[in-house]
């Protein structure tokens, strides 16, 4: 065992834990728990946003697809660049606006209630369930790449490396609330910014006889090409498909919240120059790693990797290899970073859904927020128990798990978080059969072989039939009343 990896990874989980325990005294209410108040800077809006956001597929699995197919690999990156501009552009500041003018909402399920005037709990409750069952999802791919590192750097037993993990990360998320959250996620989206960059520099300089026709040699002549792989040119469907990733952030609630949260809409321009600053260098650097990685590698003799899957530790395999034990610690601490700035996010929202949506919701409407924060943290825990025993499986890939639940969040819920900003006449039933349609389709397309077997990533049939339905049930359905219309109004004239 490698000490010096040891203390840096101690050293870093105890600055974590500290975070939540200094923030478990600030969190005095729900919308401290919550939404920290919105109370949030520029800065930590942005990194927060984005290191929740990129979780551990950034330092693994985008990587582990450069490594496999080359810079085609970076069709994903593309899509997830254009998504990420167009979410902080056209959605961020009115979503700040509107859930502040729709009753002053901390939650995605309680702003579609509000946006509509319905006395009806059953859009959050719909909300809270796909939350609940996509985020399970999502949270195990951070078990599961938390697990992957502890397995390869220190050799232990993979049910061991997903305890550990997931321990650290209950603890933090189960004291501190949104402001630790995001306050954590701060530090870990520098150390993973900082990191990414430096690894493929380091891959570069250490790669002898390192060159532009050595790279397109690899994968048949491919490995330079983005419009094929090893395996012969790209076809159409997959280029629209990984291009599709883009569609998941209007749905992405664990990003939503970081635009409810800032202190004012007018500082959305700030964040947003800094967001965008920080994806483009990452998504770049992420794909230089798989690139660099399989020429030096290569160069070492190594045998390639056979798949995906396998492929998911070239990030380490470069850090263990090039940089000295204590460094090398802290460059492998942000894949750690990667994991749990994802993975508190998730859980909160989560979190939040089950206690303010079902449990206020339903069964104690007259909740005191002391009681709601506790129902909060307890179901933290359950969550994080149901989404530990599904990280289980070591035969999950962490790609795979986070493909599925950023495609059922961005079908069943990105139309209508769209058209709830952008679309006065849109309804509550509009938004029902937009979130379940999406949803459903989903869960159809991944699980029955004829349609999965098109290639096609299921966010685009999720997320046209969502954005149809959408629409024609609104207009079949009787207009929205003036309250309805009026808040929509207002919440465009906001200056909030």
């Amino acid at each position: 065992m490698d000490w010096g990896i040891l203390v840096a990874f101690i050293a870093y989980l105890v600055v974590m834990l500290g975070v939540g325990v200094y923030f478990f005294r600030k969190s005095r209410n729900m919308k401290d728990y919550f939404l920290g108040g919105r109370e949030l800077n520029p800065w930590v809006t942005a990194l927060s946003a984005q290191a929740s956001d990129m979780s551990g597929w950034l330092l693994m699995g985008l990587p582990a697809a450069a490594y496999i197919g080359g810079i085609s690999g970076a069709w994903i990156a593309v899509g997830l660049a254009l998504g990420t501009y167009l979410n902080w552009k056209i959605v961020a500041k009115r979503l700040r606006k509107f859930t502040s003018v729709a009753g002053d909402s901390i939650t995605i399920p309680q702003y579609l209630q509000n946006r509509f005037a319905s006395k009806s709990a059953v859009v959050r409750c719909i909300c809270a369930v796909i939350i609940f069952v996509f985020f399970l999802i999502y949270t195990a791919s951070g078990f599961s790449a938390g697990a992957t590192l502890f397995q390869h750097i220190f050799h232990i037993d993979y049910t061991v490396a997903v305890t550990i993990g997931a321990l650290v990360i209950i603890a933090y998320t189960f004291l501190g609330g949104f402001k630790a959250v995001c306050w954590t996620d701060f530090i870990q989206g520098i150390m993973m910014f900082l990191a990414i960059v430096i690894v493929p520099v380091v891959a570069a300089f250490s790669t002898a006889g390192l060159s532009l026709e050595t790279l397109g040699s690899y994968n048949n002549g491919t490995f330079l090409n983005l419009f094929a792989d090893g395996s012969g040119a790209l076809p159409v469907i997959g280029i629209i498909s990984s291009l599709a990733w883009g569609l998941g952030y209007f749905g992405m609630p664990h990003i939503l919240v970081r635009f409810m949260a800032i202190k004012n809409s007018d500082m959305i321009k700030k964040s947003r120059i800094i967001a965008m600053v920080w994806v483009a260098i990452t998504l770049i650097c992420s794909v230089l790693v798989g690139i660099l990685g399989y020429a030096y590698l290569t160069g070492q003799g190594a045998v390639p990797y056979a798949d995906a899957k396998a492929a998911e530790v070239i990030f380490m395999e470069l850090v263990v290899k090039l940089a000295p034990g204590f460094l090398a610690g802290i460059l492998l601490s942000a894949i750690l970073a990667a994991v749990m700035s994802t993975a508190d996010s998730q859980l909160l929202v989560t979190a939040s859904a089950v206690s303010n949506d079902f449990y206020k919701a339903l069964i104690r409407k007259k909740a005191s927020e002391k009681e709601l924060m506790w129902v909060s943290r307890i179901s933290v825990i359950v969550i994080a128990v149901i989404a530990y025993i599904i990280a289980l499986d070591p035969n999950n890939s962490v790609m795979g798990l986070v493909s599925y639940a950023w495609a059922g969040f961005g079908a069943a819920f990105g139309p209508v978080i769209l058209l709830s900003l952008f679309w006065k006449r849109m309804t509550m039933k509009g938004a029902v059969a937009g979130m379940v349609s999406g949803g459903a389709m989903v869960l159809l397309w991944e699980n029955i072989p004829a349609l999965a077997g098109t290639g096609l990533y299921s966010i685009v049939p999720g997320f046209a039939l969502a954005l149809i339905l959408v629409v024609a049930v609104s207009l079949l359905d009787k207009k929205p009343s003036a309250e309805v219309e009026a808040m929509f109004e207002d919440a465009q004239k906001a200056d909030i």
